[in-house]
């Protein structure tokens, strides 16, 4: 499905309920599965989260080994996956995904979890998806990894950590990526009643293997979903609002740090009973500007789109995770925002975009099978016609994304 958008005013006081975070509810829901007292509301629609509360669902039933769980284009779930199939005793899987999941690295976390005793192996390219796992008793309790991979890497091992016999010690070698992210599971370990440390670059948590006391947890709205809405009203006229729930001034979520950064686009965040009203309060301030997004990679094409929208240039640096995402997104935004009529330039983790107000109208804007390209890209309606291909990858990860657009003004129409 390929739409056009255009759009020219944002309806001036909009609602908008976005569900719950999907990093926040993959990492529950395997917990959930580790620990059944464990009661989640607000869970997050996206096709990644059906992905992983569908293969974890399907673990419980005994079936002939090995049983093939396809996690499609689903990195988180891939690399938890992963993870919580090596600690199932008994049981066999190979997990596979997309023929891009195939492309998608998984040796270092396969590695870690072969130091610690696991039985995995290849079954088609030596590193990549799909992977073997025969579930067995891991004892061993130390591991090493590289700092700056992927923090899912990181955070897979966190999350089966309590149900190890000795528990975990993790020693992260060199400067960390996306740190939040790792906090994140930490506080989510803390919250079921997991005894955890992170000091300096060894992180522990402690073995829990008893059934806990019956824990509901509430989990947070998307704040990646609400970057687009951010840049929504930073493309709109002065006065325009939107207000978005369910949020905490107090996130775990690495992307609230949209609420500093868009300040620079003349917007105001307000928290309120559980919502946050984002405004358009004055005009934005037309310097370039720099943005380290190591710990937020994944709201860097928002960012980069809406400096674009507005002429303003800026230089985002932190991104060698991209390359790895659903698709090489540096190389996406710099053919895409190049085809728009931005001057742009990428490094392995680094993209900047000159300053301009060159803006061309109705350009087709391909996605890789991307749903964050799709998303971030729609905003520029505002400025100009255009038009989203394969528009339906949206629902990895906020499947009424479009629905949502054309209740606050939006013009969408198939072509």
């Amino acid at each position: 499905m390929n739409l056009h958008l255009k759009s020219s005013v944002v309806n001036r006081q909009s609602s908008i309920n976005i569900t719950g975070s999907k990093s926040e509810t993959n990492r529950l829901l395997l917990l959930q599965a580790l620990y059944p007292n464990i009661t989640l509301e607000n869970t997050s629609n996206s096709d990644d989260s059906d992905v992983m509360f569908a293969a974890l669902q399907n673990s419980k039933h005994e079936t002939q080994n090995p049983k093939l769980i396809d996690v499609h284009h689903a990195g988180t779930a891939m690399r938890f996956l992963t993870a919580f199939f090596a600690i199932q005793e008994g049981k066999e899987v190979v997990l596979t995904g997309s023929s891009r999941m195939k492309e998608r690295p998984i040796k270092i976390l396969v590695e870690a979890l072969k130091q610690l005793g696991a039985e995995i192996s290849y079954e088609e390219n030596e590193g990549f998806p799909p992977i073997k796992i025969i579930g067995k008793k891991l004892t061993q309790s130390k591991v090493s990894l590289p700092a700056n991979v992927s923090s899912q890497y990181i955070s897979a091992l966190l999350l089966i950590a309590p149900k190890l016999e000795n528990g975990l010690e993790l020693t992260l070698e060199g400067e960390i990526t996306s740190v939040p992210y790792i906090k994140m599971t930490l506080q989510l370990l803390n919250e079921i009643g997991v005894e955890t440390s992170f000091i300096e670059n060894v992180i522990s948590v402690k073995p829990t293997t008893y059934n806990l006391q019956p824990t509901t947890l509430i989990i947070e709205s998307d704040w990646s979903s609400a970057s687009y809405w951010f840049s929504i009203v930073a493309l709109s006229e002065i006065g325009t609002q939107v207000t978005l729930s369910s949020y905490k001034k107090d996130s775990l979520q690495g992307d609230s740090s949209l609420v500093e950064i868009y300040k620079n686009f003349g917007i105001e965040t307000i928290f309120e009973n559980n919502s946050i009203t984002i405004s358009k309060i004055n005009s934005h301030n037309p310097q370039p500007k720099t943005y380290n997004q190591k710990s937020s990679p994944d709201i860097a094409q928002t960012i980069a789109v809406t400096s674009f929208g507005l002429g303003i240039g800026c230089h985002l640096t932190g991104l060698h995770t991209l390359k790895i995402k659903e698709t090489d997104r540096l190389e996406a935004l710099k053919i895409e925002l190049s085809k728009l009529g931005a001057t742009i330039s990428v490094t392995n983790d680094s993209l900047t975009i000159e300053q301009s107000n060159n803006l061309n109208s109705n350009i087709a804007i391909a996605t890789y099978q991307d749903h964050r390209m799709a998303m971030a890209f729609a905003p520029l309606a505002l400025k100009v016609p255009i038009i989203i291909n394969d528009a339906e990858v949206v629902s990895k990860s906020y499947p009424t994304f479009w629905e949502d657009l054309k209740n606050v003004g939006f013009e969408l129409s198939e072509l």
